[in-house]
């Protein structure tokens, strides 16, 4: 009886056929606006079997037998204990704003932390790096020469050696070569994997694709060095 009573209600059907339509893409959207219309008034009434027949909704459905009843949805069970008990609606209310605020603050956390080990990371490439920061046009030496690795293609664009060049001029170093890059250059390492695998798809060879990856390193790192959100880091 309650379930009926509540399915009178011109809100109750407005609510039942939005659902339905963002959830459900066999809903009947014509007999929802017949009962919409018609919703409300004294002589108006709706059983779920009947508003799921007419329209083909699935957010409510009936089940026969000894275990049997009407079931719904949580979205659509939520809209019916609300409209059942203020206080239940007052509690969900609540409960959806604590939770929001516990999300914000932990976000803002997040938010915090990742600034901070930026910093960190930031002062500690800057520190290690004793090199000149925006990469050199490559030779044409370098250019001809076929790298093994597509790693070590990106690592000559970028820092003008290759790993192992570069563990042989840094022999008391412990990691790699991208260990001890900078900020700016951890940031356009990552555009140049995008670049490159662009470039591959375009079926350029190693030695072209060396070419306008170096340029582009080039580019970037020079646009870097005068961006104000990274000196904000500083």
């Amino acid at each position: 009886m309650v379930v009926a009573n509540w399915l009178r209600n011109h809100n109750t059907i407005e609510y039942l056929g939005t659902w339905e339509q963002l959830n459900n893409p066999d809903f009947k959207p014509l007999e929802f606006e017949g009962f919409l219309k018609v919703s409300g008034a004294n002589s108006f009434t709706l059983s779920p079997t009947k508003w799921i027949n007419s329209t083909n909704a699935t957010g409510i459905f009936v089940k026969a037998g000894s275990n049997g009843g009407t079931f719904a949805h949580k979205d659509i069970a939520f809209k019916l204990a609300s409209w059942i008990s203020v206080k239940f609606e007052l509690y969900v209310i609540k409960d959806y704003q604590r939770l929001k605020e516990d999300e914000n603050k932990r976000l803002s956390l997040e938010w915090n932390l990742q600034k901070t080990l930026a910093k960190i990371n930031y002062r500690i490439h800057t520190d290690a790096i004793k090199e000149q920061i925006i990469p050199q046009t490559i030779t044409k030496a370098q250019a001809s020469f076929v790298y093994a690795d597509e790693a070590d293609l990106l690592n000559v664009a970028l820092f003008g050696k290759t790993a192992m060049e570069w563990r042989k001029e840094n022999p008391d170093l412990k990691g790699n070569i991208r260990d001890y890059a900078t900020l700016e250059q951890l940031v356009v390492l990552s555009n140049m994997e995008s670049i490159n695998a662009l470039l591959i798809r375009q079926e350029l060879s190693q030695s072209q694709r060396l070419v306008q990856l170096n340029a582009a390193a080039i580019t970037q790192m020079k646009s870097l060095m005068n961006s104000q959100e990274i000196k904000f880091l500083d």
